[in-house]
């Protein structure tokens, strides 16, 4: 298992579309994904849990992935959220 804490690079956020980009990346791997804010934790591979986070540019956030492609995982879910 892998967890590291992220800083949320997108200007806009995570809204709509780079919610729905986000799970994209995520549904790719096998690994058990999640991603965790204050009290709440959802799996990434889930629209509607990671909207209802509600995160902006500037949150950090903690991911967690569990499988057998956990390392390219964490690394393309950390790039995506990186990116500005």
């Amino acid at each position: 298992m892998v967890s590291k804490k992220i800083l949320i690079k997108i200007p806009t956020g995570l809204e709509a579309r780079p919610v729905a980009l986000l799970v994209q990346v995520a549904s790719q791997y096998e690994s058990s994904i999640y991603v965790e804010c204050e009290e709440k934790k959802v799996n990434a591979k889930s629209i509607m849990g990671m909207m209802s986070l509600g995160l902006a540019a500037g949150e950090e956030v903690t991911v967690t992935a569990e499988g057998t492609d956990e390392e390219v995982a964490m690394e393309n879910i950390e790039k995506y959220l990186s990116s500005k």
